[in-house]
């Protein structure tokens, strides 16, 4: 036992500054292989020198209070597992996961979920994509074009029920999403489709939304959820509205409950919509202010492009502010989307909702048909811009480069590439870009995406090189926290020329 403790505690000291170290409940402390499903003597000692156990899923209904005890100021780094498949758990997991949580909520500890891939591993129905997330009214299904099944479990919205949402974001800035999930069916960037090719990536997630109607109206025929079968504005995702809205009426839905502080001083808001019809998205800001404990809030529309004596005269009197877009572009290389721009400078009191607002520029439309999407959104003080070292400050290396060629005549090379600025800037950037050009003597080719990196290195492997090539450009696209991109012109990179074999 204390051989076992003396290691835990080495473990935990050299690691603490890079991630928590936590203890299984498995091995007990006279070495064998004995699950308690409970903290007890048994597994204490090694809890006192971790930053928290997880407890094995086979638990009796007292088994949280107990081991809360015994925890006692700790109680919330004990972490009551449970089973997804139901294998011997409390409450039978699956779609009765929440019977678990709601006894281990009552008794003020956390929760560990063991093979939360159930839904996709078991295939649930009608798609693990729908499967795992909200609850779907029969209405809804008929407009997704989901007819199997009348009425759908959706996992996650059980766990939602139990356990609620805590997700308080933005709460600095800059603040950037594109609601990207680390994974899709397709990759974009900037509007522009880069791969039509599967992936997954789960350093790539972004903040993800928190869905939650409300509005003018109490129809609910209106669906909103994170898309991944249609081209995206950045990534793999975006988040798609649709259904049926009638006339001039709208719906909003929460999208992010932050935490910003303002004080006055401008604030300048992105975002990207791809839309059918008359259908458009604005963005409903909420403002709360609380001066002598009395709370005061605030509501500003940042509404669509389009006719602005008529946006004033349906919106001015629900809204404290309606303001139009100071800037709305179409993408030359994408004109489906239209990136809007707005400032807002409220009074000082801190940004606490952020809504998409769904209506009709025509309400009199001859069509009820909703379809909009919302591609991303960037807030940012509008005093600091960003601004892109250029290339002459960047240094850029191989390094392991190797080249092949298969008995076909197939050239490939594999190598890994190295970044850094050569000055100390202060420069913080959420990833990298990396492209390709194919280079002859005569021209070079359109850029190539191959892939994005996190850090500062990337590894090509076995990348083809098409006959006649004579270099290899690759080029490394900064990414700023707020989502602006380095122009691929004046991003550095790396001229590799191709060796004769």
């Amino acid at each position: 036992m204390f051989y076992q403790i003396y290691y835990f505690v080495f473990v935990r000291t050299e690691a603490c500054a890079l991630f928590s170290l936590c203890r299984y409940d498995s091995v007990t402390t006279d070495g064998q292989l004995n699950w308690q499903n409970q903290l007890n003597d048994n597994n204490k000692p090694f809890f006192d020198v971790s930053d928290g156990i997880f407890l094995n899923y086979s638990w009796q209904e007292d088994y949280p209070s107990l081991s809360a005890a015994v925890a006692g100021n700790r109680k919330f780094d004990v972490y009551m597992g449970i089973d997804i498949f139901g294998r011997g758990s409390y409450g039978g997991g699956q779609w009765t996961t929440n019977v678990a949580l709601d006894v281990i909520k009552k008794n003020d500890v956390s929760a560990a979920m063991f093979a939360p891939g159930w839904i996709y591993e078991t295939q649930q129905p009608p798609d693990f994509q729908t499967a795992q997330n909200r609850y779907y009214t029969p209405l809804i299904l008929l407009m997704l074009d989901i007819h199997i099944y009348p009425t759908i479990q959706l996992w996650w919205d059980l766990v939602e029920k139990s356990w609620g949402i805590s997700q308080i974001y933005p709460k600095v800035l800059p603040f950037y999403s594109n609601f990207d999930q680390g994974r899709g069916y397709h990759l974009s960037v900037s509007g522009n489709l880069v791969s039509d090719a599967p992936w997954n990536n789960l350093s790539n997630q972004s903040f993800q939304p928190y869905l939650e109607f409300s509005g003018d109206t109490e129809t609910k025929t209106i669906q909103a959820f994170v898309d991944f079968k249609q081209a995206s504005y950045s990534g793999g995702g975006n988040i798609t509205f649709k259904g049926v809205l009638e006339g001039d009426t709208y719906i909003t839905k929460r999208i992010f409950h932050g935490e910003i502080h303002s004080r006055n001083s401008p604030l300048r808001f992105t975002f990207s919509v791809k839309a059918e019809g008359s259908s458009v998205i604005g963005l409903s800001l909420e403002f709360t202010d609380t001066n002598d404990d009395v709370e005061k809030k605030t509501s500003i529309l940042l509404a669509s492009w389009g006719d602005k004596l008529l946006t004033m005269e349906r919106f001015s009197g629900k809204f404290t502010t309606v303001i139009m877009p100071h800037h709305a572009n179409k993408l030359e290389t994408a004109p489906e989307w239209i990136i809007q721009e707005s400032k807002v400078t409220p009074q000082e009191s801190t940004l606490t909702g952020i809504y998409a607002l769904c209506y009709k520029s025509d309400p009199k439309s001859s069509t009820s048909d909703y379809h909009a999407v919302l591609g991303h959104i960037s807030i940012q003080d509008s005093a600091n811009n960003m601004i892109f070292p250029p290339t002459s400050e960047w240094h850029v290396e191989s390094q392991n480069v190797n080249w092949k060629t298969d008995p076909q005549g197939n050239k490939t090379v594999s190598l890994k590439i190295l970044w850094k600025l050569i000055s100390d800037a202060a420069c913080v950037f959420s990833k990298y870009n990396i492209y390709v050009e194919n280079e002859t003597n005569e021209s070079a080719q359109a850029s190539k995406h191959v892939g994005l990196a996190l850090v500062k290195a990337y590894y090509v492997t076995d990348l083809l090189v098409p006959a006649g090539v004579t270099s290899l450009k690759f080029i490394i696209q900064a990414c700023g926290m707020n989502g602006d991109l380095q122009e691929l012109v004046d991003s550095p990179f790396l001229r590799l020329r191709v060796e004769d074999l």
